[in-house]
């Protein structure tokens, strides 16, 4: 398993980078984190360094109605294929910074914590049993929801302004690879309060599957990101608030609503 990450190094925030974390020390690489790279020998102080988003993604397609629980309890039926949206490029922000009051929106902003996909090879048209070879790894996702705008109009869903003001598609600390997303458990906690605690494993549709479905419809370029959905939990954020959405064995996305 390893933990990919950018930065911007010190004194220089124009300069760039990328490499594993390593406890508290970054490996810097050289190349392109999703093709050919390698390791430079040079180490960095993680504490030194200014995080960014762990990818640049084209675009992040993120899943409406996909883990049965949230379903259930909303009455909603299980889809027969995968409900998304996109999120513009403008939201994309990292870990560690502040998430930002909309200036022209005062209603309920929430927060909701999922895992996220990463794809590392071009993705067009490819079966559920190719789809994990395409797959580079997963990181977590606050998909940061302006609640009010989504059907403030009767005649048309807002989906994509309510999700899509500056900074609310927060996504980091590290893009993880070697792992089952199955396996992982997704929690989302709000000023040390734990609102969330759902298992992937009930996904109605898995990484897998979302990345065979999604590439029939349009291609899927490396860096680019799947959400996966959220579960039950929910709840807005109000100016001030600390959120942390954490998933053990990626870590922990950490930022401040104000």
């Amino acid at each position: 398993m390893a933990h990919w990450l950018r930065f911007a190094t010190p004194g220089n925030a124009s300069k760039t980078g990328f490499g594993q974390l390593d406890g508290d020390v970054v490996q810097v690489f050289e190349g392109d984190m999703f093709g050919s790279c390698a390791p430079t020998g040079e180490t960095l102080a993680l504490a030194t360094l200014r995080r960014l988003t762990p990818c640049q993604p084209s675009k992040m397609v993120a899943l409406w109605n996909n883990f049965r629980a949230l379903a259930e309890k909303l009455g909603q039926s299980i889809p027969p294929e995968p409900l998304y949206f996109l999120k513009g490029n403008n939201a994309f922000h990292p870990h560690g910074e502040p998430i930002r009051v909309p200036a022209a929106y005062a209603g309920k902003v929430v927060y909701e914590g999922e895992l996220g996909v990463v794809i590392g090879k071009r993705a067009s048209g490819v079966s559920e049993a190719g789809a994990s070879a395409h797959i580079f790894g997963y990181t977590c996702i606050n998909d940061v929801t302006a609640a009010e705008l989504l059907f403030k109009d009767s005649s048309f869903a807002q989906w994509t302004r309510a999700k899509s003001f500056d900074t609310f598609g927060v996504f980091g600390p590290v893009i993880a690879t070697g792992l089952d997303p199955l396996t992982l458990t997704i929690r989302t906690v709000l000023n040390g309060q734990e609102r969330q605690n759902y298992a992937a494993a009930d996904m109605i549709f898995s990484p897998a599957r979302l990345v065979s479905l999604i590439s029939q419809d349009m291609t899927l370029e490396p860096g680019d990101v799947i959400a996966c959905g959220t579960s039950i939990g929910v709840g807005s954020m109000k100016a001030g608030s600390e959120v942390s959405v954490i998933i053990d064995g990626i870590g922990e996305l950490n930022n401040r609503y104000e």
